[in-house]
C-alpha cells in the first residue's frame, strides 16, 4: 500500500488520475479527518484543500494500489505532518563555551538564588508576625500560617468573625508599612 505517491519512484504506469467528482466525494471524510486531528475547521479546510491540489497539479498521483479514500487519507496525513512541522518552527540551539550545542530551555522551578531569597523573605516576614501585639499575632498564625478555619479561630481566640477580620486586616496593614 502506498500513502502518498509523490516520491520518483512511485510506479507511473499504473497511474490513475481521479477526477474531480471522484475527489469531491471524499472532501466530508477527509475533512472531518482533518478536523479530528486540528481542532480548528478553518485550518483543516486550507489542508484538504492543499490535498486536492496536490492531486489535480499531479504532484501526488493515485496508483490504484489502495482505495481513493485511503489513498487520500495518506496524503492527507503527510499534509498534517508537514503542517505540524512549518508551525513548531526550527528548534532554537545555543552554542555553549566547549563549542557543542544545547537547547535553550529554561526550568520553570525557581533557580538556587531565587529560594534562597524567597527563604529569606520568609525568615523576614515570620520575625516581622512574631513582633505583632498577640491579638494580631494569634490571628495571623492561626489563621493564615496554619490556615484554620475561621470558625474555629474565633473560638480559640473568643472573638466575632467580624473582629476576626479587623484584626487580619490591621495585621497585614502592619506588615506591609
Amino acid at each position: 500500500m502506498q500513502a502518498a505517491a509523490t516520491s520518483s519512484t512511485a510506479p507511473r504506469h499504473h497511474a490513475v488520475a481521479p477526477g474531480w467528482p471522484e475527489l469531491l466525494a471524499q472532501r466530508t471524510y477527509l475533512l472531518r479527518f482533518a478536523q479530528r486531528k486540528l481542532q480548528d475547521p478553518a485550518l483543516a479546510e486550507d489542508v484538504v484543500h492543499d490535498v486536492f491540489e496536490a492531486v489535480l497539479r499531479g504532484r501526488a498521483r493515485f496508483a490504484g494500489e489502495s482505495s481513493l479514500r485511503t489513498w487520500l487519507t495518506g496524503v492527507l496525513k503527510h499534509k498534517l505532518v508537514d503542517l505540524v512541522r512549518r508551525r513548531a518552527g526550527p528548534v532554537s540551539l545555543e552554542t555553549q563555551t566547549d563549542g557543542t550545542q544545547a537547547l535553550d530551555i529554561e526550568c520553570p522551578l525557581p533557580r538556587p538564588e531565587q529560594v534562597a531569597e524567597q527563604r529569606q523573605r520568609l525568615r523576614q516576614t515570620l520575625r516581622r508576625i512574631d513582633a505583632l501585639p498577640s491579638g494580631l499575632r494569634d490571628a495571623m498564625r492561626l489563621r493564615v500560617l496554619h490556615d484554620q478555619p475561621t470558625e474555629q479561630v474565633c473560638q480559640a481566640l473568643g472573638i466575632s468573625e467580624q473582629n476576626l477580620f479587623v484584626r487580619l486586616h490591621r495585621a497585614r496593614k502592619q506588615l506591609l508599612s
